[in-house]
């Protein structure tokens, strides 16, 4: 395992087709989600950005006021990558909730932290998290990430 990256076996890829990867991109902290989703763009993919577990959820339709349907936004999410340390509902809580979706539950979802826990790294595998990496995250952890969730042979 390389420092700062940690992936489950279950390795899953996310595009079958040409087109451009969906991500959505949760973390509370402004300059982190805008520094990740330019790093996501420049890998191509097209990327949506919540502030929060609860905006994220709304975003894919599983909001307290939604009812836990498929509309044409959510379908097009391939992975989510979220932050572990959010105030209100924890990258852990959104995993978990991801992960209770029947709808949902087959996207890859990728936990970063700032913090080399390994406690909390083995739990959010453990739940289900595609990968755990330590911020912050670099143009090569994006692609090394998008290789391994498109089960790149490189």
């Amino acid at each position: 395992m390389e420092a700062g990256f940690a992936a489950s076996s279950s390795s899953k890829g996310f595009m079958d087709t040409g087109e451009q990867p969906h991500v959505l991109a949760v973390d509370d902290s402004l300059v982190d989600r805008k520094l990740i989703e330019k790093l996501l763009k420049n890998s191509s993919c097209k990327v949506t950005t919540a502030e929060n577990g609860p905006r994220a959820l709304e975003v894919l339709g599983l909001g307290d006021h939604q009812r836990n349907t498929l509309d044409a936004n959510v379908s097009k999410v391939n992975m989510i990558i979220t932050d572990y340390c959010m105030p209100g509902m924890s990258g852990y809580e959104l995993l978990k909730k991801i992960k209770e979706s029947s709808i949902l539950r087959e996207v890859p979802v990728v936990i970063m932290s700032s913090e080399n826990v390994p406690t909390r790294i083995n739990k959010c595998l453990e739940e289900g998290a595609q990968m755990f990496m330590l911020k912050p995250l670099n143009q090569s952890d994006i692609k090394r990430l998008r290789c391994q969730l498109m089960n790149c042979r490189s």
